[in-house]
């Protein structure tokens, strides 16, 4: 079974409200890897997964979606990748349990707090894997940390988000509903949209799991990451990327539409292209073609890596 994270919005006027569907999720209470807060030094805590894998596998670090979490972006994967690789997963900034901050939502800053979580697993180089807006963050790690990263898995994504005047409308919207939201008269958007969650929570009890999750957000800080997604764009440099990579295109994707992904994919000179039937929210399907598709990208980057270059041993060497 699955639900729809609904956003509400007031209106101008106050009086009424409008929604923005952020993304589609599972909502039966998986089973999940072992979970721990890791605090990342001079950037605040988060939360982290952890599946060990078989001994020296490659380590895959998980970036899950807008609106979503580590969990409910990738609940349906751990199992599947942790045959073959250690896993690890963290809620970003302002989601769910991840690092709580007043400071402005940027994508380079999730990106920073990805390589200070391998510091502090001591883990040297891994392969980013990105869903969504995930798949930015994975792109930025390897433009601004490049001697970390060995491979490259991009999912459900694309270059840019705002290719058309409405989709460009949209993300100016969130930018001024996050400005609003993160003073406070107008912090209420965050307390409706953990009121409306609230009430599903006691009407549907089924969808206790996937609700909890969403009720950790720190809203002005979701809307705010929408207008960075907005705002991002790598054309100009995704063409640069050196490592062996992969794209895992959502055939029926009625969020990031499916020719944006494989223009992606032909952007990058080593990407192996990895086609499922599903929309944006193919990753919670319960019939796990994604978590098959997943592994197969993940193992195409690990054989095209060059020897020594996986961080298998998991341990960052330091002098």
């Amino acid at each position: 079974m699955s639900a729809a994270i609904v956003l509400p919005l007031n209106t101008a006027g106050g009086t009424g409200s409008r929604t923005a569907v952020v993304a589609e999720v599972n909502v039966a209470s998986p089973v999940l890897p072992p979970g721990r807060p890791v605090r990342l030094a001079g950037r605040g805590t988060t939360f982290v997964r952890e599946a060990m894998g078989p001994e020296d596998a490659p380590v895959v670090i998980l970036l899950h979606g807008w609106g979503s979490t580590a969990d409910l972006t990738w609940n349906r994967s751990y199992r599947a990748l942790a045959q073959r690789h250690r896993v690890i997963a963290l809620d970003h900034r302002g989601h769910g349990r991840g690092i709580k901050t007043h400071e402005r939502f940027r994508l380079e800053d999730c990106a920073d707090d990805v390589v200070a979580l391998a510091d502090s697993l001591n883990i040297d180089r891994f392969i980013p894997v990105g869903y969504s807006m995930g798949g930015p963050i994975a792109s930025l790690i390897w433009r601004r940390h490049r001697s970390r990263v060995s491979g490259l898995v991009l999912c459900a994504t694309s270059r840019r988000f705002n290719h058309t005047p409405s989709r460009r409308a949209a993300f100016a919207v969130l930018n001024g509903t996050s400005s609003l939201a993160s003073i406070g008269a107008f912090r209420s958007v965050g307390h409706l949209s953990r009121a409306a969650w609230s009430r599903r929570l006691e009407r549907r009890g089924d969808s206790a799991w996937a609700i909890e999750q969403t009720l950790r957000h720190d809203w002005p800080q979701v809307l705010a990451a929408g207008h960075e997604i907005g705002r991002f764009d790598s054309t100009d440099w995704i063409g640069g990327v050196d490592v062996p990579a992969a794209v895992v295109a959502t055939l029926d994707d009625e969020v990031v539409a499916t020719p944006h992904q494989l223009a992606l994919a032909d952007s990058v000179a080593q990407a192996s292209v990895h086609r499922v039937q599903g929309g944006h929210a193919a990753c919670s399907a319960s019939s796990g073609q994604f978590a098959a598709m997943l592994v197969r990208a993940c193992d195409s980057v690990r054989e095209r890596m060059t020897p020594g270059s996986d961080g298998s041993s998991g341990v960052r060497v330091t002098a």
